[in-house]
């Protein structure tokens, strides 16, 4: 391969004399460039501009150093940080997502996702996907997350098998115009909300619930008739590979693609437009997110994170509360956006709730918790050393090991936790438990409202007022009292954040209805022109006291108009 900048770009549809006469007018500038050029190597188109240097401008080089420059192997990315170590003049990158949106976008003016059929089947692919494909996302789940085959079941399989059962056995149902109010004005007419698909939805799921966290909002984009592209954290390769591999051949390749990639990669996806942003992670790539999406002022959902407060009244019984509170902060290694982030409780609480603590990660994970079958990893060497980190606030009394080749973080609690320490201005998404003391229920509530709006707020006491209290006097996502985070259980309640937790929600027919425009539709007779005349000039004070009365909003059976 000669030197100079080149770009790839794959595509069964192109060929080298095609994309040479697309690039006969791109300029290509110094007195050694000879012009864009076309080379196919190894099945990848490359387009890019050639360089001669000149005897001054390339230094003596030894043999194999020209061999390597000449043939490059290795995946593209070694092969283009190759090249870019000669001296660039111009360069050129095909877009690797443009194909790919337009036959989507395609479909969707069709009208092929419109019909009930065809969004019925392709939630029955998506279910076939999880029957036919369960051991091997258990298996990616557990080399990804070391996720016990409990916690894939309950948190990744069954919840997603659960949204696509209720998406199919209402499918028609939510479908359907909704008949609204009419005033006196509009009796004669038909009134409804008719539900349509946006058009092109992108959906950007995160690692922490590979599997869920990509089909939860799936379910509700294909229901509601979109064509979806869906980019899986790379974090989480296995279940990435898994869902980028399998998934595909289970559902209409026409109106549904996965994209692969990081960061960069994902950028450029987000210079497109969509019609429909759903993206599920933490806050600061939440308003890159957003940012993008402005630009082409696409509507988004944002289901971010934050710091959940866990409310302990004095009024309750301390081993019921350890057992709960421990259960929800270790699920998954505390990789759960909806977990408690702190305690927040009296010192004498504190007393009477750190033994039980310690009594109920011993029954759940054992005298050595990083042998447990039932207790997670952190999903990586970054993640770890920021949660080994945080292990240094306060002071540890209930355990504070960690194994770094293994990526092991054993459930810990501090206490003597100050506002202002490191492991209280971030969400810790880990299994370390924080307790910081307050004298009274109404210190504890003033102390969540100086913070941002959690994604979700605990309150446990035996006192049904105090919890009511709390729920009244605060404000979060979600609220649960006397539990964790049963509420995502429910696809009768809409999740989502508020605030710097998020915006938008999903679960169930809020999926549905997320993923759908509400159009608001009036369709009137042509005729009966000496009844509506009344709006037309000349204007007369009965005619303006009749139009007025016509337009009241109140229920109303009467066909004088």
């Amino acid at each position: 391969m000669e030197r100079g900048v080149w770009w790839a770009t794959v595509h069964e549809n192109h060929k080298e004399s095609d994309m040479t006469e697309q690039l006969t007018h791109m300029q290509c500038g110094g007195e050694h460039s000879r012009g864009p050029t076309v080379r196919t190597y190894k099945g990848v188109i490359m387009v890019g501009c050639l360089k001669e240097a000149s005897a001054k401008q390339r230094p003596e080089r030894r043999e194999s150093e020209e061999k390597e420059e000449r043939v490059p192997t290795g995946p593209w990315q070694q092969a283009e940080d190759r090249v870019r170590q000669s001296t660039p003049l111009v360069s050129f990158r095909m877009d690797p997502f443009a194909d790919t949106l337009q036959r989507l976008r395609e479909a969707f003016v069709s009208g092929r996702t419109r019909p009930a059929e065809f969004r019925d089947a392709q939630l029955k692919g998506l279910s076939r996907f999880l029957r036919e494909n369960k051991q091997l996302l258990q298996e990616a789940l557990a080399q990804d997350l070391h996720k016990s085959a409990f916690e894939a079941e309950v948190s990744e399989i069954s919840i997603s098998q659960n949204e696509i059962n209720l998406a199919l056995r209402n499918l028609r149902t939510w479908m359907k115009d909704e008949k609204v109010s009419k005033n006196l004005a509009t009796q004669l007419d038909s009134a409804f909300i008719r539900k349509e698909p946006f058009g092109l939805v992108l959906i950007l799921s995160p690692w922490n619930y590979p599997l869920n966290l990509s089909l939860g909002p799936l379910v509700g984009a294909l229901a509601a008739g979109n064509c979806v592209v869906l980019k899986p954290s790379e974090i989480s390769k296995n279940t990435e590979k898994v869902l980028a591999e399998v998934l595909p051949r289970y559902l209409d390749q026409s109106c549904f693609a996965v994209v692969l990639g990081g960061p960069q990669e994902t950028g450029r996806l987000l210079e497109h437009k969509f019609d429909y942003i759903f993206f599920t992670g933490n806050p600061q790539v939440g308003k890159i997110v957003m940012t993008a999406a402005a630009k082409h002022l696409t509507p988004v959902t944002l289901e971010l994170g934050g710091k959940n407060p866990c409310y302990v009244d004095d009024n309750c019984d301390p081993q019921t509360v350890a057992n709960r509170v421990a259960f929800f902060r270790c699920f998954n290694a505390g990789q759960t956006c909806v977990a408690p982030d702190y305690v927040l409780c009296s010192p004498e609480m504190q007393a009477q709730l750190v033994p039980a603590l310690q009594s109920a990660i011993t029954r759940f994970y054992g005298d050595d918790p990083q042998s447990s079958p039932n207790l997670g990893r952190i999903i990586s060497q970054k993640h770890f050393q920021r949660l080994r980190g945080l292990l240094s606030c306060g002071r540890v009394v209930i355990g504070g090991q960690s194994d770094e080749c293994d990526l092991y973080i054993a459930p810990t609690v501090l206490v003597d936790v100050q506002e202002t320490d490191p492991v209280m201005q971030e969400e810790i998404f880990g299994p370390i438990l924080p307790i910081v003391n307050v004298r009274s229920l109404g210190q504890a509530i003033d102390f969540i409202n100086r913070r941002e709006k959690p994604l979700a707020l605990y309150a446990f006491s035996n006192s049904s007022q105090v919890v009511k209290r709390v729920l009244a006097q605060t404000s979060s996502g979600g609220f649960c009292g006397n539990d964790g985070f049963m509420h995502l259980t429910l696809a009768s309640l809409p999740f989502g954040g508020v605030g710097s937790s998020g915006m938008g929600n999903y679960h169930g027919k809020f999926s549905f209805d997320t993923f759908s425009h509400h159009r608001a539709c009036l369709l009137r007779r042509p005729g009966l022109e000496k009844i509506y005349a009344i709006r037309y000039p000349p204007h007369t004070p009965r005619n303006l006291r009749v139009l007025l009365m016509a337009m009241e909003t109140r229920s109303c059976s009467c066909t004088l108009l």
